[in-house]
């Protein structure tokens, strides 16, 4: 979009965006919060990283459950902690296949074909 040009799309027309912008931060927060753990623990990292993780890790998850294509599996991917957010975006990108519904319709029945046994000629 240019500059000066009016955005003439509806809004929530990339709903996505958001979505991997905040699974990159839980994402990206929690392991600084797990490094800052395993190494120098500084109080200050983790006053600053965690409520951030906090934030990030709520919009994932009222973000995919707004999602209207989001089926439950995919809703309750994006409760796991750090890389929940970014399997949901996976699970959202990938085309949803219907399984095959049930017919009234019978297969084609073909007759049970069985090779001709010939005898045994060794005798």
């Amino acid at each position: 979009m240019a500059y000066g040009t009016r955005h003439t799309e509806p809004y929530g027309t990339h709903p996505r965006r958001a979505l991997r912008i905040a699974a990159n931060a839980e994402l990206a927060t929690l392991a600084v919060l797990l490094a800052n753990l395993a190494t120098v623990h500084l109080e200050p990292v983790s006053s600053l990283t965690g409520p951030a993780h906090g934030c990030a890790y709520l919009f994932v998850i009222a973000a995919v459950w707004r999602t209207g294509e989001a089926r439950t599996a995919t809703r309750l991917t994006a409760l796991l902690p750090g890389i929940g957010g970014l399997l949901a975006l996976r699970r959202l990108e990938q085309p949803y296949e219907q399984p095959n519904q049930r017919t009234n319709e019978q297969p084609d029945e073909q007759p049970d074909e069985q090779p001709d046994e010939q005898p045994d000629e060794r005798a």
